[in-house]
């Protein structure tokens, strides 16, 4: 036999597969999928020259662009490394291994939380009044909360509804919840320039879709021009849900 063929080697055909695989699905995400087949035929390309071939002058050659295009691949990916590094920071076994040994304690809201949000975004939606509502889940929003107004106030649907309404200074910006208190308003966040949204949605979709990508946070949108309630969570939208949807997904999230 030319080649031993033992587990370890299944184990690491296994891992390189599953690491090409995220690699594609962040790559198609982002759209640099072109990008990624061009690397990987040079990786492919490389490894042939010089580990089957063995052809010694392209071979160095080609370690020394390999080593320097290291660097620059990690500069032109860096968007795509930090989210590839966020997903399995915030993956829900990871979260609970980390929390086990931090001793850190995860909040949880009651029905008396999530009535009064669910209800400010079905009176909004009944009068067109845009809203961007952040919730903080396991991850702080520091940054966030800094860009905006402090308020730290208990959450109330009639204050989350003078805070949106249209003549406020604080209703473009986000609004963000966090520790079961309405933590800071007129909030920035960041957009996504994901080119596969629908073109109908908006800048606050698109700040929507932005926060939940960088961080763990579900956020709600409360569309100006239709009305519709819609909830951003990890990268994904559920458009056009109804107030009942809407407080099935935050009982369940346990946000």
């Amino acid at each position: 036999m030319l080649f031993p063929f033992g587990i370890k080697d299944i184990i690491d055909i296994f891992l390189v597969a599953l690491i090409l695989y995220y690699c594609y699905r962040l790559m198609k995400e982002s759209r640099s999928l072109n990008i990624f087949f061009g690397v990987l035929v040079f990786v492919v390309f490389w490894l042939f020259v010089s580990q089957i071939m063995e052809m010694r002058l392209l071979g160095t050659l080609l370690d020394r662009i390999v080593s320097v295009g290291a660097i620059a691949l990690i500069i032109l990916f860096q968007d795509e490394i930090k989210r590839f590094f966020f997903t399995i920071g915030t993956h829900e076994r990871v979260r609970s291994i980390m929390s086990f040994f931090s001793g850190e304690k995860r909040v949880t809201h009651t029905r008396e939380d999530i009535i009064p949000i669910v209800m400010a975004c079905l009176s909004m939606s009944k009068q067109k009044v845009g809203a961007l509502i952040v919730i903080q889940r396991s991850l702080p929003l520091n940054d966030f909360v800094r860009s905006g107004e402090f308020i730290d106030a208990k959450i109330s649907q009639r204050l989350i509804e003078n805070i949106f309404f249209k003549n406020s200074p604080l209703h473009d910006g986000g609004l963000i919840i966090s520790n079961k208190r309405i933590t800071a308003a007129g909030c920035i966040l960041p957009v996504t320039h994901d080119m596969n949204m629908p073109k109908e949605l908006g800048l606050r979709h698109r700040a929507a879709m932005g926060i939940s990508q960088e961080t763990d946070a579900l956020a709600i949108v409360v569309s100006e021009e239709t009305g519709n309630i819609s909830v951003a969570f990890r990268g994904s939208f559920q458009l056009r849900i109804s107030a009942e949807d809407l407080e099935r997904i935050l009982t369940e999230d346990s946000f």
